[in-house]
């Protein structure tokens, strides 16, 4: 897609949206039965393209993809007609006559761009709230997971036309061409290197955004933690999808009193839960291109290896790999890991622990397994972070009931439910003043009665 293409389908789109035909309830209900259904009809390429692009199973493709889509879908359909209402507010006595009501409104035409580890959660997902809030939409993609996104294309024009949804695939050339237009909002989840190029050109035109981002996103063990349950719940978040997730445990910060035993569990966890040899598991996944593989190697110290460290380069694949003995100032922890190498550093205080973090960049997600309730209130109360668990892992963003997003590096806004809904709608503030009377105390010109007035209703 070349820069005219690209102005040519957002003019469609913005005609399209012009009409009014995705404003009523019964048109965003439809919209998402058919978007509901075209992921039924689509499963088992959807399945096929995960396995092909990251090696995933049919079982995790469910659990941690198209299920939550679904399950999203069937959120959105039972509220969204209470949402989109007009929410009638206290008018106050200055304004006597009137009502005052706040009208959700869809922004118009928004652009969804998508990363390449969920990349059938992170683009339909998005989708579903937007067309929930009314408007038209244009995906893209990742390049990075090219069979997932040749499905998404096809599932998507089976179900919408162009004008009202289009998927456009490419790669950098049709970011920038998409980037360049003069949309109404952006949805972009990736990288925060990346999320700072979109919010430059999302500048250019004054375009609000939301960034789903990442990190470092720590899991601190304390020493009263019960480290069986711990350990099983850590591999489960750190290693599914092969470590490939924005919200995965990215490093484990324990007491050191507990580091050898949690050790010992997390290698029990990885044979229980992949078997001796993982890479000998069908069902555990896969790096998804050789840049990525390369990159994760070069992370890997084999001198702190504890558990795993072996890896098969031919099918991209590394096994579940624990290190110890790590420092603040090794590779592994310069950058955000994103693969299935988990790093064990320890402190001797858990103040200590807490002030260390302090110091760090937010994170996408903060982990505590703890017994002690006052580890668990300074963990939740002193440091920042986009959301989290306490005695679990990842969990948290499988529920509609809360908004999913970061903070600071780790990005802005949120969205799933009705804080996605509320993130493709812009809310206007209205008051509609009767005629049968018109109180003249505002109007010039102003005297000591009218000032007795103001300042007796103004206060």
């Amino acid at each position: 897609m070349d820069a005219r293409e690209a102005q040519a389908l957002l003019d469609r789109q913005r005609a399209y949206f012009a009409t009014g035909t995705t404003l009523p309830v019964k048109a965003r209900k439809e919209a998402l039965e058919k978007l509901k259904g075209a992921i039924d009809a689509f499963a088992q390429p959807l399945y096929d393209a995960l396995r092909a692009d990251l090696g995933k199973s049919p079982s995790e493709s469910y659990m941690c993809e198209l299920g939550l889509v679904k399950s999203e879908i069937s959120y959105l359909l039972k509220r969204v007609g209470r949402w989109a209402r007009e929410k009638r507010v206290r008018t106050p006595l200055t304004n006597y006559v009137a009502r005052s009501f706040v009208k959700p409104s869809p922004y118009g035409t928004v652009l969804i761009m998508s990363p390449w580890n969920y990349p059938v959660l992170l683009t339909l997902d998005p989708l579903a709230d937007a067309l929930a809030a009314g408007n038209t939409a244009i995906l893209k993609p990742s390049a990075y997971s090219p069979n997932v996104s040749r499905v998404l294309k096809e599932l998507v024009e089976s179900v919408f036309p162009p004008e009202y949804v289009a998927v456009v695939n490419g790669g950098r050339a049709e970011n920038q061409c998409l980037l360049e237009l003069d949309v109404d909002y952006i949805f972009f989840t990736g990288s925060p290197a990346v999320g700072k190029t979109v919010m430059a050109h999302a500048a250019a035109n004054l375009t609000p955004v939301t960034l789903e981002l990442g990190g470092k996103s720590p899991c601190v063990v304390d020493a009263s933690a019960n480290l069986p349950l711990a350990a099983r719940r850590v591999v489960f978040g750190k290693f599914i999808n092969c470590g490939q997730t924005c919200v995965a445990p990215d490093y484990i910060y324990c007491d050191a009193k507990v580091k050898d035993a949690l050790v010992a569990e997390l290698q029990k966890q990885i044979a229980a839960q992949y078997g001796p040899d993982p890479l000998a598991n069908e069902s555990y996944g896969k790096i998804v291109n050789q840049k990525h593989f390369d990159r994760l190697m070069g992370l890997l110290d084999p001198a702190k290896v504890a558990v795993g460290g072996q890896s098969d380069p031919a099918a991209l694949r590394i096994a579940p790999t624990v290190m110890t003995g790590v420092t603040w100032d090794d590779p592994v922890m310069g950058e955000e890991i994103f693969g299935p190498i988990l790093p064990v550093l320890t402190y001797d205080t858990f103040d200590q622990a807490i002030q260390t973090l302090q110091t760090l960049p937010h994170p996408l997600a903060l982990y505590i397994f703890s017994a002690n309730k006052g580890n668990i209130e300074k963990a939740k109360s002193m440091l920042n972070f986009g959301g989290g668990c306490v005695n679990d892992t990842l969990i948290h963003l499988a529920t509609s009931d809360m908004g999913f997003g970061g903070v600071g590096q780790s990005g802005m806004g949120a969205y799933h439910g009705k804080r996605g809904f509320d993130a493709f709608s812009h809310h206007k503030s209205m008051v509609d003043k009767k005629t049968f009377i018109d109180i003249p105390m505002r109007y010039a010109p102003y005297s000591p009665g009218k000032d007795k007035l103001i300042k007796l209703f103004v206060k």
